[in-house]
């Protein structure tokens, strides 16, 4: 099976507006470090095992200072989720690879707050017109453990489709877990062209 080309399905009505995507900043650090530490638990069966440390200012500051290196060599595209200007989570286009591959995947959450209300999913439609229109890229991927089905759902309103399962993918909340695999092909696809046209 492979991913649907062309735009996405139409998105259903409960999608708040002022939604926005930008790249993170190192002013971010308080925002993040505040929001990181009230949705502590509720991220922990999703994230990897982090220390104290990461949930500070100087911890954030530490974390921003790495994602923007990254940024600058062009290795991903680290972004804040933005409702009515306020940080309510992160969006990241991760390993981004160049060459005959043009591909990347995305990871995301949402503040337990904001979730269940649409901002992932208009922040994941965003993302995708960062990495196909913005970066070029012809491909995106993403993982979701098998039992997060809100985050799978985020990702089939977006037009990804699951192609696999992959076995004990990833180590958080204390063990190895399957996650299921999606991509979704740039809009401008047609099999032949490794560029978007011009």
């Amino acid at each position: 099976m492979t991913a649907l080309a062309g735009p996405p399905p139409p998105l259903d009505d409960r999608l708040q507006p002022g939604v926005r995507l930008r790249v993170v900043q190192m002013a971010d650090a308080e925002a993040l470090a505040a929001l990181y530490e009230a949705n502590r638990e509720y991220l922990r069966p999703w994230e990897p095992a982090r220390d104290d440390s990461y949930f500070t200012v100087d911890g954030q500051r530490d974390n921003l200072h790495a994602l923007v290196e990254a940024y600058a060599t062009g290795d991903m595209w680290p972004g804040v989720i933005l409702l009515d200007g306020a940080v309510a989570g992160r969006i990241t286009l991760n390993n981004v690879l160049r060459g005959p591959l043009q591909t990347c995947f995305v990871g995301y959450w949402v503040a337990r707050a904001r979730a269940g209300r649409g901002v992932a999913t208009e922040a994941v439609r965003q993302a995708l017109d960062v990495a196909f229109d913005g970066l070029g890229l012809h491909r995106v991927e993403a993982f979701t453990r098998v039992d997060n089905h809100a985050s799978q759902r985020v990702l089939e309103r977006n037009g990804f489709t699951a192609v696999g399962t992959a076995r004990r993918h990833i180590h958080v909340d204390g063990r190895w877990h399957d996650e299921r695999f999606f991509e979704r092909l740039a809009p401008w696809d047609d099999g032949i062209a490794l560029t978007p046209p011009t």
